[in-house]
C-alpha cells in the first residue's frame, strides 16, 4: 500500500499501480459475481465489472419492472445473466448487495437463506451492517462481510470509468471468515473501475457519508443556494441575476478551480474584492453552521437520521411521495430559472 500525506497525517492507501487489474482477475478467477439491485450504483459497477472481463449476473426484484427492463436494455439476458433476487443471490459466490438501504432490509430475510459457506457480502454503504437493529440485517458467521463505496453516485462511477479516469472509493472489512477478505475487497474495488481505494470501517464510512449528504454535499448546498436566491429576489434583483451570483457561476467556474488545485487557488483567481470579502465571510459562515454540523452527526450516530429514512422509504407510495417533493424543487422559480439560464450557456446556443 502507498502510503500519502493528508495535510500531515499519513495514510496507506491501494493505488491501481501496484494492485492491477490483471492482480484483481487472477484473486477472482474462480468467483460467480452477482449483483442484487439494478437501480442507483448496481448499473455502474455491474457494466463496469463487464467491460472489464468479469462474469456478471444481475439480480433484480421484478415487482420492480423499470429496474428489471433497465437491465435487460444494457444486454443482460434474463435466465442467463438476469435473476430474481433470491436466485442470483444462490448462484453467486460473491454477493454485491447493491439494493437501496430500505430495500436491503426488506430483502434480507430472501437472500440471507441462499449466503452459502465462504460467500462474500459486498456493500457499498455501511448503512444496514451498523445500523443492524434497525435493518436486522446480521449476516452469517462463515461467511466475508466486506465494502467498497465509490466516492460517487453511480451515474458517477460509470461515465468516469467510460472517460477513462475512474473513480476513488474507500474499503472495508466487517468480518473475515476466509482470510481472503481484504484481498477481496480490493479486487473488486479495482475491478469496479478505482484508482485508488482510502481504508475505513463501515461505521466511519456511514457515518460519513450520511453526514456529507445532509450537509455539504447536497442538504446544506441547496439550502444555502435557495437561502441566498430568496434574499436576492426580495432584494428587486431578477430570476437570472440571482440564479447567476447563487448558481452558475459556483458551478461553470468556481467549483471547477476548487477541483483542480484546491480553495485558495480558487481565491487566488478571483478578483481582490471578491478576496477579502470571501475570507471575512467565511469566518462567520463557519460559526453559524457549526452547531448545525455538530447536532446532525450526533443524530446521525445516533440512529436518528436511519429511523426517518427506513420508514419513508419503506412506505409504498414513497416513490409518489418523493416525486412530489422533487417536482416542487424543479418546478420552483429558481430552479426553473435555472433551465432557462442553462440553455443559454456556450456549448448550448444554436450554432
Amino acid at each position: 500500500m502507498a502510503k500519502i500525506d493528508f495535510g500531515g497525517t499519513v495514510e496507506e492507501v491501494i493505488t491501481s499501480e501496484e494492485f492491477p487489474l490483471s492482480k484483481a482477475k487472477e484473486i477472482l478467477k474462480n468467483e460467480k459475481i452477482a449483483v442484487l439491485g439494478y437501480g442507483v450504483q448496481g448499473p455502474g459497477q455491474a457494466l463496469n465489472l463487464r467491460d472489464n472481463g468479469f462474469p456478471v449476473i444481475i439480480g433484480q426484484r421484478e415487482e420492480e419492472p423499470s429496474y428489471w427492463n433497465k437491465a435487460v436494455q444494457d444486454g443482460f439476458v434474463p435466465g442467463k445473466t438476469l435473476f430474481p433476487v433470491e436466485e442470483a443471490a444462490e448462484r453467486g459466490t460473491i454477493i454485491m448487495f447493491l439494493l437501496s438501504d430500505a430495500g436491503q432490509m426488506a430483502a434480507w430475510p430472501k437472500v440471507k437463506p441462499h449466503l452459502k459457506e465462504g460467500d462474500a457480502l459486498y456493500f457499498s454503504h455501511g448503512f444496514s451492517i451498523v445500523y443492524k437493529k434497525q435493518t436486522k440485517v446480521i449476516p452469517p458467521k462463515n461467511i466475508d462481510v466486506i465494502m467498497v463505496a465509490p466516492k460517487g453516485s453511480g451515474r458517477s462511477v460509470r461515465a468516469n470509468f467510460l472517460d477513462g479516469s475512474g473513480i476513488n472509493s474507500s474499503f472495508a472489512v466487517f468480518q473475515d471468515f476466509t482470510g481472503r477478505a481484504k484481498e477481496r475487497t480490493a479486487a473488486l474495488g479495482i475491478a469496479i473501475g478505482s484508482g485508488y481505494l482510502f481504508p475505513t470501517t463501515f461505521q466511519k464510512e456511514v457515518y460519513s457519508d450520511l453526514t456529507g449528504e445532509r450537509g455539504v454535499l447536497m442538504g446544506c448546498l441547496a439550502g444555502v443556494m435557495e437561502a441566498q436566491y430568496d434574499l436576492l429576489r426580495k432584494k428587486g434583483h431578477s430570476p437570472s441575476e440571482a440564479f447567476n451570483e447563487t448558481v452558475e457561476e459556483l458551478t461553470q467556474s468556481l467549483i471547477r478551480l476548487v477541483g483542480e488545485n484546491g480553495m485558495d487557488w480558487m481565491y487566488a483567481n478571483c478578483s481582490t474584492t471578491a478576496q477579502r470579502g470571501a475570507l471575512d465571510w467565511k469566518k462567520k459562515f463557519r460559526k453559524a453552521v457549526a452547531p448545525v454540523f455538530r447536532d446532525l452527526y450526533k443524530r446521525v450516530k445516533e440512529g436518528k437520521e436511519t429511523e426517518i429514512v427506513l420508514k419513508a422509504n419503506s412506505a409504498p407510495d414513497y416513490r409518489e411521495k418523493l416525486d412530489k417533493e422533487l417536482s416542487a424543487m424543479r418546478n420552483s422559480e429558481m430552479w426553473r430559472a435555472g433551465a432557462a439560464v442553462r440553455a443559454l450557456r456556450p456549448e448550448n446556443r444554436k450554432k
